[in-house]
């Protein structure tokens, strides 16, 4: 007998994918969860031998809680997944995280292809239980984020935004794959590069990590786990919640850094928290000073690890940098003004 834990935030699609499952012949359902906290807990207590894990879900998404289950107790998981772009790219990167396999979900009323999922669903939960997760190589998160996963960090910070130009690309790969999507702060990035790159720049980057990524546009509702990357050739600004996009004239030597930096200290205040990463020139540090000066945390890059020490050093020899750190330790200092 196959052990399944079905996860799923709707209670009509926990339902319907039970009565799928308990209606094969050697697959029993024995509990359901509604959320990614949820499952990790009930996966703990249960030990199912199988679990069905949604991706979209509230307090902690399915690719979050994929994550906690490899490093607390592995078990093969199938996702289920909407076939919306954003779901599907997800259910791919899981493979990254352990996931077994993934099944399109079944719409929410009954229809022809119904079967056809039915017979998907049971086929992949009956194969995922005969694969042993030890031996899966995966991407593993490491277990000092996965425990401030499941316990996020409450803050009255808003706003996390991070500037950075030569050897940013680099420096950012380290630090976005550790924002999860339960990151309780929007984040503004704003990366020196080409105008036409920064599109190909997001996409890269989102599939490093976890937490909701993409190249910002007009109009864009600033809210806590989505990340925004500043597009090449605009100055980025934030207004009443929402990101606004001015396009920069030719020879326009305002600092595109400085600009979002200053325009999210006007917005928020004292709930900001500025990173300045590697860079040659001086962008950013007339934007941290406006941070401080309003009351937010600010951290730079320290010289070490580095590719150019330039915008962070202006930053640290205005006297406006809180805390001066390694790459590695930039996002445990993030967790910890948290």
């Amino acid at each position: 007998m196959i052990n399944v834990l079905v996860v799923d935030d709707s209670s009509l699609m926990r339902r319907m994918v039970s009565d799928m499952l308990n209606s094969a012949s050697n697959i029993r359902v024995v509990g359901t969860a509604r959320d990614g906290m949820d499952a990790v807990e009930k996966t703990e207590k249960l030990r199912p031998d199988v679990v069905t894990m949604d991706v979209e879900m509230p307090r902690m998404d399915g690719l979050t809680a994929l994550c906690c289950i490899m490093a607390k107790t592995p078990v093969p998981v199938v996702m289920l997944t909407a076939m919306d772009k954003i779901e599907a790219d997800l259910a791919v990167k899981s493979f990254e995280y352990g996931a077994v396999d993934f099944v399109s979900k079944p719409g929410k009323t009954i229809s022809l292809d119904i079967e056809e999922v039915k017979n998907e669903l049971i086929s992949k939960v009956r194969a995922a239980s005969t694969v042993n997760v030890e031996k899966m190589i995966f991407k593993v998160v490491e277990r000092r984020f996965i425990e401030k996963l499941l316990i996020p960090p409450k803050s009255d910070k808003k706003v996390l935004i991070i500037g950075a130009s030569t050897g940013g690309p680099n420096a950012l790969s380290e630090i976005i794959p550790k924002l999860h999507r339960t990151f309780p702060l929007a984040v503004l990035i704003v990366q020196h590069l080409p105008v036409g790159f920064t599109k190909s720049f997001s996409e890269r980057l989102s599939w490093q990590g976890s937490i909701a990524l993409k190249e910002a546009e007009d109009g864009d509702v600033i809210k806590p786990g989505q990340a925004f990357v500043a597009p090449s050739g605009y100055h980025i600004a934030v207004k009443n919640g929402r990101i606004g996009l001015n396009k920069r004239p030719e020879g326009d030597g305002m600092r595109s850094i400085d600009v979002a930096m200053k325009s999210a200290a006007e917005a928020y205040e004292d709930k900001v928290i500025g990173v300045l990463l590697s860079g040659m020139g001086k962008d950013g540090a007339e934007g941290m000073r406006a941070i401080k000066e309003k009351g937010g945390s600010t951290i730079a890059q320290d010289e070490l690890t580095s590719v150019i020490f330039g915008m962070p050093k202006a930053a640290i020899d205005m006297g406006v940098v809180d805390k001066v750190a390694p790459l590695p330790d930039i996002v445990d200092e993030i967790i910890r003004i948290l």
